[in-house]
C-alpha cells in the first residue's frame, strides 16, 4: 500500500512539475491539436485502425483467461490481476513518456527523445509523421502492443512474483526496454532498414514484441527462482478458460498483423491471408508432432501449436507469400514444441508458461524466416531464397541484439529490484497461492 501510494503521488510530482517546463501551445499548434488544420488523413484507414486497436486492446484480458487456465486455480485470480495492472501501468507510461522515446528523434540510433513527453504536440486532427491517421490514434495502437507485451511476460514469473515487484519491474522496463527496442526497430532506428544501419524487417513485433517478451521472462524467471515441486502442475486446471483465452488472443492477432499497415488495401489482405494461414497450418503441424512424439493430441497442444504460427508470421506477414506462410508455420510448431520440451526439462529454467518457449523461440524463427522468404514482389530487400544476403544478415544481427539488449536489461532491472525489495512469494504463499495470499479473492467458490 505504501508503494502504491508513492508511486502514485510521484507519478503526480512529475506530471505537474512538466506541466509547467513544457513550452506554451502556439495557436499554430493548438490547431493543428484540434484537428484545424487539414492533414492527409483517409477515414477509412482510421476506422480500420480504431478497431484493429481494440482486437490489440483485447489480447490483455485474452492473456490473462489463457494463463490463468494454465495454471492451479488457486492463480486465476493474481493473474488477472497483473495483466490487467500491467497492461494499465504501461498503457498510462507509454503515452507520458513511452511514446515520445519511441518515435520523437533520434538519439544514437538507439531510443528517441522527450518531444512528444506527456502526448504534448501530439494530434488528434492530423499527422505529422506522413500517416493517413492522425498522431493521437497511431500513440494509442501502438501502446496496446506495449501493453499486451507486458502481459506476456509475466507468464514467466507466474505464481511466484510479488504483485508489487512485478508491477515495479514493468514500470522500469517499459522505459528502459520496451521503448528503446520499439525505436530501434520502428522509430528509424539501429534495427530498421529506414534508419541507414542494416538491412532489417519486422511487421509486426518479432523481435520487438515476442523475442523481447521471451528473453525477458527468461531473465525474470532466473533471479526469481524455480517454484516449489508442490506447486508446477503440468495440466491446465481449466481447459475451458485456457480454449477462450487462446482463441480471443487467434482473433485480435488479426488486429495485430492486420492494423500494423495502418491502412486498408491490398497489403491488409495479404497480411490477413499469411497471418490466418501460417496459424491454421501450424496447428496441423503440431498435432502431427505431439502425435508422434506422445502418441496423442491435447487442445493445449492445439492451441499452442496455432499460438506458434501467430508468433512466427508477425515480423514477415506483409514481406511473404501464402505459400512461404504455410511454410514458416509449419516449421514453427516443431521448432517451438521441442523448444518448450526444452525448456521444460533442460534449461533449469521454471519458464512457468512457456513464454520463451512459443514467443522467444517461434519469433527467433519468424525474424530468420522473414531473412529467408520475403519476396522481391513484396519488399525492396528481398531474402535468401530470393539472393538477398544483407536481409538475412540483417535479421540475424536484429534477433542477436535485441536477445542480449532485452536479457541483460532485464536481469540488472530485477536483479536490482530484488536488492530493495521482496520479489518473490515465501514458500507458505506460493502453496496457498496468489489469489488468497496478495489479493484476497478466489476465483472460484
Amino acid at each position: 500500500m505504501k508503494l502504491g501510494i508513492m508511486v502514485a503521488v510521484a507519478a503526480a510530482a512529475i506530471m505537474t512539475v512538466s506541466l509547467f517546463l513544457l513550452p506554451e501551445v502556439s495557436a499554430d499548434t493548438a490547431e493543428i491539436l484540434s484537428g484545424g488544420v487539414e492533414g492527409a488523413l483517409d477515414h477509412t484507414d482510421m476506422a480500420w485502425v480504431m478497431v484493429a486497436t481494440v482486437l490489440v486492446f483485447m489480447m490483455a484480458p485474452a492473456l490473462a483467461l489463457f494463463y490463468g487456465g494454465m495454471l492451479r486455480k488457486q492463480s486465476m485470480t493474481s493473474t488477472i490481476a497483473q495483466c490487467i495492472m500491467g497492461v494499465a501501468l504501461v498503457l498510462v507510461i507509454w503515452a507520458a513518456v513511452g511514446y515520445s522515446l519511441a518515435f520523437s528523434g533520434d538519439i544514437g540510433g538507439f531510443v528517441g527523445d522527450l518531444g512528444f513527453a506527456l502526448m504534448y504536440n501530439v494530434p488528434y486532427g492530423t499527422s505529422t509523421l506522413g500517416l493517413t491517421i492522425p498522431d493521437m490514434e497511431f500513440l494509442l495502437f501502438q501502446g496496446m502492443f506495449a501493453g499486451v507485451t507486458a502481459c506476456i511476460v509475466v507468464g514467466a514469473s507466474a505464481e511466484r512474483a510479488r504483485f508489487s515487484a512485478i508491477m515495479l519491474f514493468l514500470a522500469i522496463w517499459s522505459v528502459l526496454v520496451y521503448a528503446p527496442m520499439a525505436h530501434m526497430v520502428w522509430g528509424g532506428g539501429i534495427l530498421s532498414t529506414a534508419g541507414g544501419y542494416i538491412t532489417s524487417l519486422d511487421y509486426a513485433g518479432g523481435t520487438v514484441v515476442h523475442i523481447c517478451a521471451g528473453v525477458t521472462g527468461v531473465a525474470i524467471a532466473l533471479v526469481l527462482g524455480k517454484r516449489s515441486g508442490r506447486t508446477i502442475k503440468d495440466r491446465p486446471h481449466s481447459i475451458p478458460w485456457m480454449y477462450l483465452g487462446a482463441i480471443l488472443l487467434w482473433l485480435g492477432w488479426i488486429g495485430f498483423n492486420g492494423g500494423s499497415g495502418l491502412a486498408v488495401n491490398e497489403t491488409l489482405v495479404l497480411v490477413v491471408a499469411t497471418t490466418v494461414i501460417s496459424s491454421t497450418v501450424a496447428m496441423l503441424s503440431w498435432g502431427a508432432v505431439q502425435i508422434m512424439h506422445a502418441g496423442r493430441v491435447s487442445v493445449s497442444g492445439m492451441c499452442a501449436g496455432f499460438l506458434s504460427g501467430l508468433v512466427a508470421i508477425t515480423p514477415a506477414c506483409a514481406f511473404v507469400s501464402p505459400a512461404s506462410a504455410a511454410l514458416i508455420g509449419a516449421v514453427a510448431a516443431p521448432v517451438c514444441y521441442f523448444g518448450v520440451i526444452f525448456m521444460r526439462k533442460r534449461s533449469g529454467v521454471d519458464d512457468a508458461l512457456d513464454v520463451f518457449g512459443i514467443h522467444g523461440i517461434g519469433g527467433i524463427w519468424g525474424a530468420i524466416a522473414t531473412g529467408i522468404f520475403a519476396s522481391s514482389a513484396l519488399t525492396a530487400t528481398p531474402g535468401l531464397i530470393e539472393g538477398g544476403t544483407d536481409l538475412f544478415a540483417g535479421q540475424l544481427v536484429a534477433v542477436g541484439l535485441t536477445l542480449a539488449y532485452c536479457f541483460a536489461a532485464s536481469f540488472v532491472i530485477m536483479k536490482a529490484i530484488s536488492l530493495v525489495m521482496r520479489v518473490r512469494y515465501t514458500e507458505d504463499e506460493e502453496l496457498i497461492g496468489g489469489d488468497i495470499a496478495e489479493h484476497g479473492e478466489s476465483a472460484y467458490n
